[in-house]
């Protein structure tokens, strides 16, 4: 069963013929204090792959532009984090918000969905999304790829990204 946060207030700032699609990344959020400080620092200075993807949808109308993630319920929970560094499934929600504007930083233009009614799409998609995460098996990459490939036909978005 997905979870969706916000959908409501995030619909309607995505209506009209022609959406960009983009993939971003971001760090990959931990336990507060020192794990979350080792964290931020391997993601700047790119030393592994340690990041978070979502895909964002902007209207090209709009100033205004939606995220979609899938993530784990409570990704600063030190529990969570063993589990899911474990390999086990854990709890995992998929979450919608707002954007002004897009991320100046690892933020890719991978297509568009030119489909009218994108957010009624976005949200069925979310609501057949299985929810149970499990890193490197079903986790945001998987959901990046699937929604990207679902939105625009481009199929393995996360695979070409690295490439890059």
């Amino acid at each position: 069963m997905a979870f969706i946060l916000n959908t409501a207030t995030v619909a309607s700032s995505i209506r009209s013929s022609k959406y960009e699609v983009y993939v971003a990344a971001v760090p990959l959020r931990a336990p507060r204090g020192p794990p979350q400080l080792l964290m931020s620092t391997v993601y700047s200075l790119n030393l592994f792959d340690l990041q978070h993807y979502m895909v964002i949808i902007s209207s090209t109308s709009a100033s205004e532009a939606v995220v979609y993630d899938f993530q784990p319920e409570d990704p600063e929970d030190v529990f969570t984090a063993v589990t899911a560094l474990s390999g086990k499934e854990i709890p995992g929600v998929v979450l919608s918000r707002k954007l002004k504007k897009l991320p100046k930083r690892k933020c890719w233009f991978v297509g568009y969905s030119e489909s009218d009614a994108v957010e009624g799409r976005v949200h069925g998609f979310n609501e057949r999304w299985d929810t149970d995460l499990r890193i490197g098996v079903h986790d945001c990459r998987n959901y990046v790829n699937e929604l990207v490939e679902y939105l625009t036909g481009e199929k393995l978005v996360m695979e070409n990204l690295a490439c890059n």
